[in-house]
């Protein structure tokens, strides 16, 4: 879903090394020699059947990860995507082989809509805990859809309170990007032309990908100086039941290391807190944005279809 149309009505101090004391003991960790990357998956949107059934989008998802090493993901399931039985039937499987699974809410809801009341939020956020929690690999880490926060800082302060209350780490990404976007033209494409030529997607996809990945590399050296232990955003979908593969060869073949979630999510900087209104995007973008020394470079949001609709107009996708 395109976050610009949530977003067009809304209207810490200097960072420099690190996160401060309050949220690290000692100095911040030295950068790793190569930037290192973990994949988490949002939604666990698996009623779809355009090109691959269901059963085959998981199977080749959990294939490319256990291809590359046995590398453990996140998933963050939305609730109501897993509320049923083929939807346990796939979170099983994540389950056995080994996969981290975390709380993105029962129905999705938009923080930062007006509509959207901080005790409906965290509500909800306890709805789709009922749904997963009985997974050995249920972790208490809770992703915020659309990456939203809270428009007001009320309504900011009172769910990080709640979250903290009931033991929950935010499962922030460093590197956001659009996959969901490429994944719109993609399906669309194939719905019209089944036989569609998919490599021209998949091209497009690895390139904003890989972009995406350098820009939030480099701000995050430049706003904690290191590069931290990276969570890419990415979509359970059928762009990365076709490409995941490639994509984490791509990192690989870059120099990058491929670790796993849960060992990324120690890193210190999923700590912070910045308090940014609007609140949300990318942890490393709001910790920039915190600064008041980057908005040259930063854009609201930080990712969106907006941006990459004129390069896929051009490219015919």
């Amino acid at each position: 879903m395109n976050r610009r149309e949530f977003t067009t009505s809304i209207g810490m101090g200097a960072i420099a090394l690190g996160l401060g004391q309050s949220k690290m003991t000692g100095a911040p960790p030295p950068g790793p020699a190569k930037p290192e990357i973990a994949i988490t998956m949002d939604d666990f949107d698996w009623n779809k059947s355009v090109k691959l059934s269901p059963e085959e989008r998981n199977r080749a998802i959990l294939s490319a990860l256990k291809s590359h090493g046995n590398l453990k993901a996140a998933l963050f399931v939305a609730g109501k995507n897993a509320d049923n039985v083929t939807g346990q039937t796939f979170l099983r499987e994540w389950n056995t082989a080994g996969h981290m699974i975390a709380n993105h809410s029962y129905s999705h809801k938009y923080l930062n809509s007006s509509k959207t009341t901080a005790e409906d939020f965290t509500a909800d956020v306890l709805k789709g805990e009922e749904v997963i929690k009985s997974f050995p690999s249920f972790r208490k880490s809770f992703r915020f859809p659309y990456l939203k926060e809270g428009e007001t800082a009320a309504k900011r302060d009172a769910v990080r309170a709640f979250l903290k209350q009931h033991a929950y780490r935010t499962g922030h990404v460093t590197i956001d990007a659009s996959d969901w976007a490429v994944e719109d033209r993609l399906t669309a494409r194939l719905t019209k032309e089944p036989m569609a030529d998919v490599k021209p997607y998949r091209d497009f996809y690895l390139k904003h990908m890989w972009e995406r990945a350098l820009y939030y590399d480099d701000l995050s050296r430049k706003v904690l100086g290191r590069s931290v232990k990276h969570t890419i955003l990415m979509h359970y979908n059928l762009l990365n039941a076709l490409f995941l593969g490639d994509l984490l060869d791509m990192f690989k073949g870059k120099g990058w290391k491929l670790i796993d979630a849960t060992e990324a999510f120690r890193d210190p900087v999923f700590s912070a807190e910045p308090k940014n209104v609007p609140a949300g995007e990318s942890i490393i973008w709001a910790l920039a944005k915190e600064t008041g020394k980057f908005d040259k470079v930063l854009r609201y949001p930080g990712e969106d279809s907006e941006y990459e609709k004129g390069k896929m107009d051009q490219l015919g996708l």
